[in-house]
Order: C-alpha cells, then sequence, then structure tokens
C-alpha cells in the first residue's frame, strides 16, 4: 500500500525506518506527546522528499453499529508548522472513508497541543469533548488530559 498527498507519501514501515522513527520519537518536541513505541510494524512512515520524516497509525472499530477509524501522528520537529502533517491526516483521512468505508473518524490528541489540535481542524476534525487524565505522560509521570475530535466523511475537506 502506498497514499499519496500533495506533498507526503505513506507506505509501510521497512526495517531500514526503524532506526530513523526511534531518533524522532526521542526529539523534545515529539517526546513531549509521544512514547517510545516498542515497534513500528502497525505504522506507516511519512515520506517528504523521499525522506522518512515520520509515522502515521491507524485503528478500525468493525462493529456495525460503532464502525469508526482512529489517527495518531508523529513527524520530525523540523517539519513543523510546514502543513505537512495536516496533508498526512487529510490523505490517511481520505483512504480511511474512499476505499475503507468508514463514515467517521477520530483522533485524540493532547489537550495541551494547540498546533496538532489547529492542524486537524484543517482537515475537519471538530472538537467532541475533553477526556480527563487520558494519557500517562512517560516524562512526568502524571496523567494529562486529551481532547477528542472527530470527523464525519462529509466533513473532510
Amino acid at each position: 500500500m502506498e497514499l499519496r498527498g500533495d506533498k507526503v507519501v505513506l507506505r509501510p514501515v521497512t526495517a531500514d525506518d526503524g532506526e530513523i522513527l526511534h531518533g524522532i520519537v526521542r526529539e523534545p518536541e515529539v517526546a513531549a506527546w509521544w512514547s517510545p513505541p516498542e515497534d513500528f510494524d502497525k505504522m506507516l512512515a511519512v515520506l517528504h522528499e523521499g525522506e522518512v520524516i515520520g509515522a502515521v497509525q491507524f485503528d478500525e472499530e468493525t462493529d456495525p453499529e460503532f464502525r469508526r477509524a482512529g489517527i495518531d501522528i508523529f513527524l520530525s520537529a523540523r517539519h513543523h508548522g510546514r502543513g505537512l502533517g495536516t496533508d498526512v491526516v487529510r490523505t490517511l483521512a481520505r483512504w480511511l472513508v474512499d476505499e475503507r468505508g468508514h463514515h467517521r473518524l477520530t483522533i485524540d490528541p493532547a489537550a495541551a497541543n494547540a498546533a496538532a489540535i489547529r492542524s486537524y481542524g484543517k482537515v475537519g476534525f471538530k472538537p467532541v469533548g475533553i477526556m480527563r487524565a487520558y494519557w500517562l505522560d512517560h516524562r512526568t509521570g502524571r496523567w494529562e488530559d486529551g481532547l477528542l475530535m472527530d470527523l464525519l466523511a462529509e466533513e473532510l475537506t
């Protein structure tokens, strides 16, 4: 599988990507929001101009009564603020809607991550509510709030 956005390409993570991705999740600006995963096998590598700059993952609820998909993303700090995250999320969201048949998507940034929230809003995600003490900050050991955001297929920009 390879998905092409306006500025990015998403493809399965390869063994060669692991060291790069482990370095990215250790960058202070990324580590503020992401715990280093054990492996990247279930993620898609994010490439910009042929370079791996991060990863994105999705999960799917397939129960027909609760069908939806969720998205998580991280990018190297040197690529923040350039619209690449928005392109990644939009590209994956289009595939989840058009190819996987989802009518609703969710994303759940840290409530304090204003840049991520703005980026997801550009794709059409809307705030649903605060999830109190939602995620454990691996750096501080404290529980932090998350913001649940969702997007209906017809709202995808």
